[in-house]
């Protein structure tokens, strides 16, 4: 193979391990435990064989429940995350592994020690990805309840990332031990952390959210955003909004890398990938399916309805508690009559409609075509890179490794080899400067 001198936008790959979500296809022969080490262990390692940037853990602080009763895919269990990839450090050795940790129910000493610890055992190769949950449902698992309200989730977030960072940075890169303390609106800690600077400096940090308050909390703490958008002007104008919003915190645009999730289908012509597509979509998209979908908007019990009928014609309840453990999605009338008017439009059923509407951003064609569009994204300012989320478990990246990844090398547009150990050096960005002024002791 010949292998072209590298495009001036390189494309950065990631992979999310498909789990307890509407994108797996647990029906297909094929699909294996979303617990089982060996899941985990293959996706990891196809992934690092792909030489992704990095393998991604989603969490779950609580099995969903709708209409009082679990959700049905959470029957099996969801495994803590940190876990998962502390075991995954021993039988992978370049890619780096990003963890989905809640900042609402963890106290960030405790969290920063977890995630140091995974940063020193694989070589500098860990993430965390920021989340924040101010639902009573959930909080009933821990000592605090639901006390937290939704206005400050990020202001909890973006101080608890901060408490991370101050401790990361407790200790200078020669090994030298330095004193904390903190003092601020929701933590109040002093003391000396257990963990040497690790070697990428600090983990890598991952924001997940496309909300206002989500897009400003990711331009001034993230390293990285996953995020979501349906079309390439939908991408470009997220990319704008965000990267513009940098600058204010004394950052260039190469800080943030911006990475939405997205779906491949592949076929050895379109006319076979757009039929594999849309077998796909229906599998993921049961009649059963298209119903729960239907009332996590509607909050309301809708069982009488048939999926292959019209939608109905009352508008969603208000603060509804039908689904418990699963954020609503923003203005749920708004929501509905879009909907409603793509049915009307298109003369779709309620089951076709939540097809066409609530899949994530997809990638369907040949291999070429594929590997030629997703360098157009990058290439036109609507993606720095792409989170892989396919729709097998585990082997639902084997296809893409095989068979996209080598014409993106060949375009120049992908590496083909790993040129650092860390995930920074995967990613292109600065470690972390070492925190000056404050006395330090060598630890023995």
């Amino acid at each position: 193979m010949t292998v072209r001198r590298p495009s001036r936008r390189q494309i950065h790959l990631a992979a999310h391990f498909p789990g307890v979500n509407s994108t797996t296809v647990w029906a297909d022969p094929r699909s294996r435990s979303q617990i089982a080490f060996s899941s985990f262990e293959h996706l990891a390692r196809t992934a690092e064989r792909g030489l992704f940037d990095f393998f991604f853990l989603a969490e779950g602080l609580r099995l969903r429940e709708h209409k009082g009763r679990v959700h049905d895919l959470d029957v099996v269990g969801r495994p803590e995350s940190l876990t998962v990839l502390n075991a995954l450090a021993a039988v992978t050795e370049r890619i780096g592994l990003a963890a989905t940790v809640n900042a609402t129910f963890n106290e960030p000493y405790e969290l920063a020690r977890r995630l140091a610890t995974l940063d020193h055992l694989s070589g500098g190769r860990a993430a965390w990805n920021v989340v924040t949950s101010s639902d009573a449902f959930t909080g009933e698992n821990f000592r605090r309840g639901g006390y937290l309200d939704r206005a400050d989730r990020y202001t909890r977030a973006a101080e608890f990332v901060a408490v991370a960072r101050e401790l990361w940075d407790s200790w200078t890169p020669d090994g030298l031990s330095r004193p904390f303390a903190h003092r601020g609106q929701h933590f109040d800690i002093a003391g000396e952390f257990t963990v040497p600077r690790s070697p990428q400096g600090h983990p890598v940090v991952i924001q997940a959210g496309d909300s206002g308050e989500g897009r400003e909390f990711a331009a001034r703490t993230a390293d990285v955003i996953f995020t979501r958008h349906g079309t390439l002007e939908d991408g470009r104008a997220f990319y704008a909004d965000v990267k513009g919003r940098l600058a204010k915190y004394g950052r260039s645009a190469d800080d943030l890398k911006i990475m939405p999730g997205v779906s491949v289908v592949l076929g050895d012509t379109a006319a076979e990938a757009q039929e594999r597509a849309a077998e796909i979509r229906r599998q993921q998209v049961s009649p059963q399916n298209a119903i729960l979908a239907l009332e996590q908007i509607w909050g309301t019990d809708l069982s009488s309805y048939d999926p292959d009928g019209p939608f109905p014609d009352s508008d969603p309840v208000p603060e509804s508690s039908i689904t418990q453990g699963r954020t609503r999605r923003g203005d749920t009338v708004a929501m509905a009559e879009k909907w409603r008017a793509l049915s009307r439009e298109k003369g779709l059923s309620i089951r076709q409609t939540v097809i066409e509407a609530s899949g994530r951003q997809s990638f369907i064609g040949t291999p070429e075509a594929v590997a030629a569009e997703l360098e157009t994204f990058v290439r036109q300012d609507a993606a720095d890179g792409f989170i892989l989320v396919p729709h097998l478990t585990p082997g639902g990246l084997d296809e893409f490794v095989d068979r996209v990844v080598p014409l993106l090398q060949e375009r120049g547009a992908f590496r083909t080899e790993y040129r650092g150990t860390t995930l920074r050096s995967h990613l292109g960005l600065p470690d972390p400067a070492d925190r000056e002024g404050v006395t330090a002791r060598r630890q023995d």
